[in-house]
């Protein structure tokens, strides 16, 4: 009977719950979509692995100071031609081949002098062609390299430049530059996960990525007489202590936790911005079924006086709930497999060739869309449910008949301030914290309280604010103005509940942007405050090689260049403790390109063979002007060298980095083995034009085009183009949420429009025209979008300065509040209060006056 009756009035009030369940949809959708994606990328990469992995891979030793293997950049570590020999005579061992392969140079086409392959994300491997019984490509046409000027280039990156057999290619690496002729393209036999693969001969490959005869790795295949392990256990007694030895299933694992820190850092974050689209969503569907039982009073006052109990009345509206949950979570699970399939395109797009026809739909993606679909209808419509359980018999005698609230009210309203004021008092200590880590933690649950406090003082609030942004309508709109003021304050609750939903969505947005403005000033003002060089020049992956570098000290107009270069290394200081860091070797005249922020000691004991330390480093390891720090680069080379500079904290170009000087380096490793330049910074020449000498070594760099150069003003846009791209991938996740949100205020408006059809006639009836009608809904919708805009924007602030006073230290010094995104965000919800309100509007013009007063 039950059932029955839940499910004949589910079917009764099926248009009115249309957009709930289009909001379950969504939010099911983004989560099943992402778990889809990412279980099919995993499984992709793994089956990539697996079939291409050798039995044992020897590499080299690790230098124990840090970085994949501690070599310098474009240098790289090597196993010696010898271990090829020892390796395939162990027993069980079929086949033992060398491989070079390096990740650092750039491939060029020299007929457009364009860069070819990836210049960011995936690598472009370069390397020496071998045949293995699990080569990962196979050549579909051509031939294998023969000869020094050879080499066969994958098919994507081929097809994508619009090169060919017999076309050239020109290969950039650490030691220099190449020209070569493409003999063969080779195909993968699985998938391509976006690499550029350039073979060549192996004495060639060593020749010119190695510069010495090695090889990177030896891979090794048994002949199924011993196990993986036993195979590496023979190959460290053959080899001696040292050597990584890995077996199949170690690389397997090693290269699949490279790729799923990447895939694994944009699960979490899809599926954390789902969460909070299904949070917004939350509160349309409480509107929903609040407004639903309002309307339904009387049938369930009759239910109820028919012998209905409270315990059925609940289950039947939560048993509604349930119908819905199922039917929006199973439509979402269908949508969720076209989202996946777009963000496989989507990498397609970028050079990860994934298959749709592949999608690992596996027993968490059900799981965690049902769960997600069910468990948030459900808790959302509990609140509804348990009012309409409260409803008495008599109610079933009048038109309408709510509980009484007073009571629930006052314990909302307090509930809703020890809330808010404990959300705020975190967000002052977490501005006033002495660590970062301290004040990372009052934030987040400062961030929490203050928006469930805000959530539940939501309709508090309305009464207040909706007062005061209405109370121009009036004067401005005539009684349109005032129905809509008063319409927005009749139902407090409700008007809170939809403007929260909104709210949730802007104030992260407003968060987000405070934060991102005050990294991109703070930025701004370091760099004018301490770079005093005129340009800044990368290198890219391959990094300055020594033409690069006197290419751009040739060039025209420039005074000097101060190179930097970047070498793994283990400190050990006075108190006994060791930390791996990283050391900046850079020219004599750094300090004359820089102004160093010195907390005690003076910049020039960097010229006098000191090392320049961080302020935190110092105070956390007890260290003063004089104090000696041992630096091991690995391989034996060490010194010792004294503070001479503690560098003040709080600056972003200069905190975590460790200066010496490029001639005290190199009094520990020659130059032989010093690795190219990270970065290079050029002075214009006294007198000269900035502008033209930017335009001249510009050019001194045409034959690389991996080499970017910048002026001050340049390099500051590429900040903000970086920290703007981050900022827009979180306003498209955020998107969703805010789509959730709009649909609440539809929803509510919709609805609303049928709760007052007896009095919109009535209003009709006396005069009121459709046009004033429509004008009435449309300032009520904004209004309730307002409420929600301001409610947000006053927690975004609060967030994003919040965010902006823990950093403070750490280099994010200048607070900059966006005015300009405030602004937009207000406009912007004047405007969905606008489109939101066209549908209820429209259907409120329609009604039949005479049909509408008769209305039950």
């Amino acid at each position: 009977m039950l059932l029955k009756t839940s499910l004949r009035s589910f079917l009764a009030h099926k248009g009115r719950m249309v957009l709930s369940l289009l909001a379950i949809v969504l939010s099911v959708a983004f989560v099943s979509g992402t778990l889809v994606f990412s279980n099919t990328a995993t499984s992709t990469f793994d089956r990539l692995f697996a079939s291409t992995a050798s039995d044992i891979s020897v590499q080299p030793p690790k230098s124990g100071v840090g970085g994949e293997d501690g070599a310098p950049r474009g240098k790289a570590a090597t196993v010696p031609v010898e271990t090829v020999r020892r390796i395939a005579a162990a027993p069980g061992v079929k086949t033992a081949v060398g491989q070079v392969f390096t990740q650092d140079s750039t491939l060029v086409d020299p007929a457009t002098n364009k860069a070819v392959g990836p210049t960011s994300g995936a690598p472009t491997l370069t390397g020496n062609w071998t045949d293995t019984p699990r080569n990962s490509v196979e050549i579909t046409s051509g031939h294998v390299p023969q000869g020094g000027d050879q080499v066969v280039l994958d098919a994507d990156t081929a097809k994508k430049a619009g090169l060919g057999l017999g076309g050239k290619l020109r290969v950039i690496t650490g030691s220099g530059t190449y020209d070569f002729t493409i003999a063969g393209i080779a195909t993968f036999k699985t998938t391509n996960p976006g690499a550029a693969l350039v073979f060549m001969d192996t004495p060639t490959a060593q020749r010119v990525l190695l510069g010495t005869t090695a090889y990177t790795s030896v891979e090794a295949f048994g002949d199924g007489s011993r196990s993986d392990e036993q195979l590496k256990a023979d190959a460290l007694g053959a080899l001696g202590g040292g050597y990584q030895v890995k077996t199949a299933a170690e690389q397997k694992e090693e290269n699949s936790k490279d790729v799923g820190s990447f895939l694994g850092f944009m699960k979490n974050a899809m599926l954390g911005f789902a969460l909070i689209s299904a949070l917004v969503g939350g509160f349309l569907i409480i509107n929903t079924f609040s407004m639903l039982v309002a309307q339904r009073t009387r049938e369930i006052g009759l239910l109820r006086a028919l012998g209905g109990s409270r315990k059925q009345v609940n289950r039947s509206v939560l048993i509604e709930a349930l119908i819905l949950a199922v039917l929006g979570s199973t439509i979402g699970l269908g949508a969720g497999l076209g989202l996946a399939a777009g963000l496989i395109q989507l990498m397609k797009a970028v050079g990860m060739n994934l298959s749709a026809a592949d999608l690992q739909i596996s027993a968490d993606v059900p799981i965690a869309g049902y769960g997600l679909g069910i468990v948030v209808t459900l808790v959302a419509a509990w609140f509804p449910a348990r009012r309409a359980a409260r409803i008495a018999p008599m109610a079933a005698l009048r038109d309408h008949g709510t509980p009484a609230e007073g009571r629930s009210n006052v314990v909302r309203t307090v509930i809703g301030l020890v809330l808010t004021a404990g959300g705020g008092g975190l967000l002052v200590l977490a501005a006033k914290a002495d660590k970062a880590a301290t004040g990372g933690q009052y934030l987040g649950l400062g961030v929490l309280l203050s928006l469930i406090g805000f959530v539940v003082l939501g309709p508090l609030l309305a009464t207040s604010v909706v007062r005061v942004l209405g109370s121009l309508l009036p004067a401005v709109f005539g009684p349109s103005g005032r129905l809509a003021q008063r319409n927005a304050m009749r139902n407090p609750r409700r008007t809170g509940a939809t403007a929260g939903a909104l709210m949730i969505g802007l104030a992260l947005v407003i968060g987000a942007s405070v934060f991102t403005s005050s990294v991109i000033k703070s930025t701004n003002e370091q760099i004018d405050k301490s770079v005093g060089a005129d340009y800044i020049i990368s290198g890219g992956r391959t990094g300055l090689t020594a033409e690069m570098v006197k290419a751009a000290e040739n060039t025209p107009g420039i005074e000097h260049i101060t190179r930097q270069q970047y070498m793994p290394a283990v400190f050990t200081t006075p108190d006994g403790k060791t930390t791996t860091e990283g050391v900046s070797a850079v020219s004599p005249t750094f300090t004359v390109d820089f102004k160093l922020p010195v907390k005690a000691g003076s910049a020039d004991a960097l010229g006098q063979g000191a090392i320049a330390v961080g302020e935190a480093f110092a105070q956390d390891h007890g260290l003063a002007i004089g104090d000696r720090i041992g630096v091991d680069y690995g391989q034996g080379r060490t010194q010792s060298l004294p503070v001479g500079v503690i560098m003040t904290k709080g600056n972003s170009l200069f905190d975590g980095n460790y200066f010496i000087g490029l001639d005290t380096f190199g009094k520990a490793v020659p130059v032989t083995d010093q690795g190219n330049d990270a970065v290079a910074f050029g002075k214009a020449r006294a007198g000269s034009d900035v502008a033209g000498t930017l335009a001249a070594l510009e050019a001194s760099f045409k034959d690389y085009p991996q080499v970017n150069v910048r002026d001050q003003a340049g390099y500051k846009d590429l900040v903000q183009e970086q920290v703007n791209s981050l900022l827009y991938i979180i306003y498209g996740m955020l998107g969703l949420a805010i789509v959730v949100a709009v649909l609440g205020v539809v929803n509510t408006l919709a609805l609303s429009v049928v709760e007052r059809t007896r009095e919109i006639g009535l209003l009709r009836a006396i005069g009121l025209s459709r046009r004033q009608l429509r004008r009435m809904i449309r300032l009520e919708s904004v209004v309730i979008a307002l409420f929600g805009a301001i409610l947000g924007t006053g927690l975004g602030l609060a967030w994003g300065i919040t965010g902006q006073q823990v950093l403070k230290d750490q280099g994010l010094e200048t607070l900059a509040v966006p005015t300009g995104t405030i602004v937009l965000t207000l406009i912007a919800s004047v405007v969905i209060g606008l489109l939101a309100a066209l549908v209820p509007a429209f259907r409120a013009g329609r009604m039949n006056v005479l049909a509408a007063i008769a209305t039950d």
